[in-house]
């Protein structure tokens, strides 16, 4: 498939499962979510470029991250999404968050935080050579700033969950659910939310990646944002725009390949997804 990265675009100028309670984050553990100013679908700047985080995680010491795509700190243009080929900003890079940004400007800073993992970075290192993970093995974390974790929830707003990790992929026709953010929607949160339906299970790329339509595609700076199948299992996260033979289709790569992938190479030791403290919810 011929792609397109979604998030170098958007350049600032000024730079089947039911989810269950078990599922759910203890909410006396997080801001609540009805306030909290960092979560899913928060923007994300990186050296003036705009993403959506997807998931919030956490490792063995305590500390949060905010996901989103690898190639959102990329150094290479928006066609360039072979992680093995492409540069990166590096590690301890800052990272603005906001939720109101536009084309104009960032709008609002609510928290800072840093690079601290990626897997092009980490690709890089390891000399990975497989044509699939280099394609398709797009996650970055962001370290959230100490004083600012008291203002993080992980639940995706308007939908709730996610309940876990989806580990089977995803089928012809299921459902799918996000909540991307980008700048081009001047921070209207009513048009962030959509859903759509998987294309299936690609078996050409070992299960790195699930092509889908969504109800309205994917815009340059929603790349990063997380997707959740039936149940609210976080199932993948956005990272290319189809040209061929897809038109205006979306790929998300694999969360759960992606997330075993950073647990291996990271070096972050208990690096692991955090559930949300509000069900999921899949009212549209």
């Amino acid at each position: 498939m011929v792609a397109a990265a979604l998030a170098t675009a958007v350049v600032s100028p000024a730079h089947a499962r039911t989810a269950t309670t078990s599922a759910l984050s203890p909410s006396a553990a997080w801001a609540p979510a009805t306030t909290a100013q960092i979560h899913p679908g928060t923007m994300m700047y990186t050296a003036g470029a705009q993403c959506t985080g997807n998931f919030v995680f956490t490792d063995g010491a305590g500390n949060t991250y905010l996901g989103y795509a690898a190639h959102c700190a990329g150094t290479g243009t928006s066609t360039d999404t072979n992680g093995c080929q492409t540069g990166s900003v590096p590690l301890g890079t800052r990272v603005d968050l906001t939720n109101d940004g536009s084309l104009l400007s960032e709008g609002t800073v609510v928290g800072h935080g840093t690079l601290a993992y990626s897997s092009w970075i980490t690709e890089h290192r390891l000399g990975t050579s497989d044509a699939n993970t280099c394609a398709y093995n797009d996650l970055a974390l962001v370290k959230i700033d100490a004083g600012d974790v008291s203002k993080v929830n992980p639940s995706v707003p308007f939908w709730g969950g996610p309940t876990g990790i989806d580990t089977d992929g995803t089928a012809t026709g299921d459902q799918v659910w996000t909540y991307g953010n980008s700048s081009l929607r001047a921070g209207v949160s009513q048009l962030s939310p959509h859903t759509g339906v998987s294309l299936g299970d690609q078996a050409a790329d070992g299960g790195w990646s699930h092509p889908l339509y969504t109800l309205t595609p994917g815009i340059p700076g929603d790349s990063g944002s997380g997707f959740m199948t039936q149940g609210g299992k976080a199932v993948g996260v956005l990272s290319t725009l189809g040209l061929a033979p897809l038109p205006a289709s979306n790929n998300i790569g694999d969360l759960a390949k992606e997330l075993a992938f950073a647990q291996a190479h990271s070096g972050i030791a208990g690096l692991q997804l955090v559930n949300g403290t509000e069900p999921f919810n899949p009212i549209l």
